[in-house]
């Protein structure tokens, strides 16, 4: 039992403000869902709409079907209405919107008009909420305490759009009441609902990050807009930099300095950053850089989603040096894997890259509150008497990690840094027995670091005749697609990667040298990830699933790709 919601229509209607309300409202009421949105590029007209799915779990993806259409223009029903299922519900205003005459699953609210009479009709989308609600069955009590929260410094602002969600309530009610009913909801109703931006940025702040410099560039603004919205409450200083190039320099400024630091871009901020990068690389400076992904070359699609940055992420800069480049997954696996970025990059004195993407960063969903307590705070910065003197800031070590202390933290310690290839103490160096030795040392770190990489989490059939191998922000379609596959009777597993560089291999070779169908489910036009695999362990996936039009992979779409071949 499962209620599937659209809303749509052109940009600055206000879905978005719908669809928080109503599942800020549903996840008290006990309810469990996802929710994410497909937007255009521009802050007025186009199509934009919204998709959100109320399910008796939290769901993983959502699907193409509709049970409630709520149409904010005659386009959303025109584009959507082949998907809406023969029992659902078509919410539209009969002022703006002409259903055909056969179309007898209308439920007509004169939104506007009922705003206007409300206070105004900026309201009109909470007038939609309260359509909402009646048709699942549900009273106006809940919105009606988050309006009054929202609004609490507006003066009489909640009143009238309490006044709003009444009018919708009752006016829908005519046509269509309980209509819908939802599926058993948890009793508490005290799990987080939330984004995966947002979540990023908790993350951060609970890891102790304590500066982040970065440029807004979408889809990633979200983690600098919410450790922003904290740092009159926390100690972490935002900086929004006059470009990427600026925004890296500064963070390794900060974390030379002793500070646990972040930036995020996206992949045309990153082309700007790597030059900052490989100085990361050159100096032994923790550095972690989220990156999240977006359509490119160039502007490509900016507020759509893909994976194409894999490959540049493992190689990006000039030179070689070692990195980490780990990947958000879900949002419970997220919190603590972007805390593992922090640790990797302060014990191992590398760049991490996290990477996220569009997908991840906009998708809500109803989880379970987190435990700080798994978090960890290591800067494997040396004290007093834990490092050998006279001080050599790139003292050679047999993992190649040397002891790194802050500047001005010890009397009479110089702590030398440079950009140039230098020798152990830091100073500039141009013979080649040098050369080789320090590179040789920074090197090392990563037989160290491919010990930290976690196995791809495998979920399924334990000996699977179809295994799907994922990444990133693909884990919820996938383990849905393997729920399908192995309800119609297949014997199927997912292989999905959290950690990515350097790349785990133990679990991936056993399940491959076993002769199974493999397909290899990936948002870009290349299949990168099955062409790491086969670099780094000589072993090729069987197929390649891609999508490659900017939009997440639907359930359906993975299912149909696997049956279809074989």
């Amino acid at each position: 039992m499962e209620v599937n919601i659209l809303v749509g229509g052109a940009a600055g209607q206000g879905m978005e403000t719908i669809m928080n309300l109503l599942g800020k409202a549903l996840v008290r009421e006990g309810c469990s869902l996802i929710y994410n949105k497909d937007y255009m590029s521009r802050v007025r007209g186009g199509h934009n709409f919204s998709r959100l799915r109320i399910a008796a779990d939290s769901p993983w993806s959502t699907v193409g079907s509709i049970d409630i259409l709520v149409a904010l223009n005659e386009e959303t029903y025109t584009l959507h209405r082949e998907n809406l299922v023969p029992s659902g519900r078509v919410i539209y205003d009969p002022q703006h919107i002409t259903l055909p005459e056969d179309e007898d699953r209308g439920v007509p609210v004169e939104m506007q008009k009922l705003a206007e009479e409300a206070g105004g009709k900026v309201m009109a989308n909470t007038v939609a909420v309260g359509a909402l609600l009646v048709l699942m069955d549900l009273k106006t009590g809940t919105v009606e305490a988050l309006l009054h929260d929202t609004f609490a410094s507006k003066e009489g602002v909640a009143e009238k759009n309490v006044a709003a969600l009444k009018a919708g309530y009752n006016t829908a009610a005519q046509s269509c009441s309980a209509c819908f009913s939802l599926p058993p909801g948890q009793k508490d109703g005290k799990r987080l609902f939330i984004d995966g931006n947002q979540v990023l940025g908790m993350s951060a702040l609970a890891s102790g990050c304590r500066f982040l410099s970065a440029y807004p560039m979408t889809p990633s603004t979200g983690v600098m807009n919410y450790l922003a919205g904290k740092s009159k409450d926390y100690p972490v200083v935002v900086e929004q930099a006059e470009d990427e190039i600026a925004a890296i320099n500064m963070a390794l400024g900060a974390s030379y300095t002793g500070a646990r630091v972040l930036t995020c871009t996206s992949g045309g901020g990153f082309s700007l950053m790597t030059e900052g990068l490989s100085l990361a690389g050159m100096t032994e400076t923790p550095l972690v850089v989220i990156v999240a992904m977006r359509p490119g070359p160039a502007t490509g699609l900016p507020t759509r989603t893909e994976q194409g940055d894999l490959g540049y992420a493992i190689h990006a800069g000039h030179g070689e040096f070692p990195r980490a480049v780990l990947s958000a997954t879900s949002h419970e696996d997220a919190f603590y894997r972007l805390n593992k970025a922090f640790e990797l990059a302060d014990r191992y004195q590398v760049p991490v890259v996290f990477l996220s993407d569009q997908n991840f960063a906009d998708t809500h969903r109803s989880i379970e509150p987190f435990d700080f307590g798994r978090l960890s705070y290591n800067q494997a910065i040396a004290a007093e008497g834990q490092y050998e003197k006279p001080y050599k800031r790139y003292r050679i070590t047999e993992n190649g990690i040397s002891p790194r202390i802050i500047p001005g933290r010890f009397s009479g310690e110089t702590v030398l840094v440079d950009s140039d290839e230098h020798d152990e103490k830091g100073n500039i160096i141009e013979d080649a027995a040098t050369r080789k030795s320090m590179t040789d040392k920074r090197m090392r770190k990563l037989t160290a670091l491919a010990g930290e990489m976690d196995e791809p989490d495998l979920y399924g059939d334990p000996h699977p005749e179809i295994l799907l191998v994922g990444w990133g922000s693909n884990y919820g379609v996938i383990r849905e697609a393997v729920d399908v596959l192995s309800a119609g009777g297949r014997k199927a597993a997912m292989l999905h990667f959290s950690d990515i560089f350097p790349l785990p291999q133990q679990r991936l070779k056993d399940l491959l040298n076993e002769g199974r169908k493999s397909y290899c489910v990936e948002n870009n036009a290349t299949g990168q990830l099955a062409s790491l695999i086969r670099q780094e362990t000589g072993l090729s996936i069987d197929n390649l699933i891609l999508k490659y039009d900017g939009r997440p992979f639907l359930p359906r779409e993975i299912v149909e790709e696997v049956e279809n071949e074989l």
